[in-house]
């Protein structure tokens, strides 16, 4: 393509988004940003990687939730016991999100990245779901654990996901409002549903 554009994808849990922006990813030769967020987050900003692993995707905790002791904030504060928000890392993550897509054509997984680029011009927004049944089975079998343990898991995570999203972007996480297009994964499989993204995202790049 001859102008950058941001594919950003929200997505329930086993639904495949990770799987289905590295196909993207591959295809466009771009970068898809998931966890190396933190990782960029952490040095960008100087403070604890952990710091960003324990906010990630999670809404603003209480007052005293937000205190805390924190060894590995010795360095970069000056100070063992630190008050430092989930709003104030979910900040620093943004301006790197903005960073980024001011420079290069990309992908973000998650983060609420649509919202912080919702006056990008060559933004496609995405969400992902699929089959519960489909879901836990996938994710029973990534982690090696029960279908209990497996929808425990996918219950609690989406939960998670959805309050992190709609606290900082004022929408509804899954909602069809809330983004260009949504797709269930379990009918086409993640193979399909990237090749039938790529003929959607074709045109509208044109």
């Amino acid at each position: 393509m001859n102008k950058p554009f941001i594919i950003n994808i929200g997505r329930q849990l086993g639904s495949g988004g990770r799987s289905i922006a590295d196909i993207l990813a591959r295809h466009y030769g771009i970068t898809a940003y998931d966890r190396k967020l933190i990782e960029l987050a952490a040095r960008e900003s100087g403070l604890s990687q952990e710091l960003f692993e324990n906010a990630d995707e999670k809404k603003r905790h209480g007052f005293f939730h937000a205190i805390f002791s924190n060894r590995s904030m010795t360095n970069a504060l000056g100070s063992n016991d630190s008050y430092l928000s989930n709003d104030a890392l979910f900040k620093v993550q943004s301006d790197i999100i903005r960073d980024l897509a001011e420079h290069e054509s990309c992908i973000f997984i998650g983060r609420c990245a649509d919202y912080i680029l919702r006056d990008h011009p060559n933004c496609i927004n995405l969400f992902f779901t699929a089959n519960f049944e489909d879901r836990v089975a996938r994710m029973a079998s990534e982690k090696g654990i029960t279908n209990e343990q497996a929808a425990e898991l996918v219950e609690k995570t989406d939960r998670r996901r959805a309050a992190y999203y709609n606290y900082y972007s004022g929408k509804t996480w899954g909602a069809a409002e809330s983004y260009d297009l949504c797709i269930n994964t379990s009918h086409l499989g993640h193979k399909g549903t990237a090749e039938l993204l790529k003929e959607y995202i074709g045109l509208r790049m044109k």
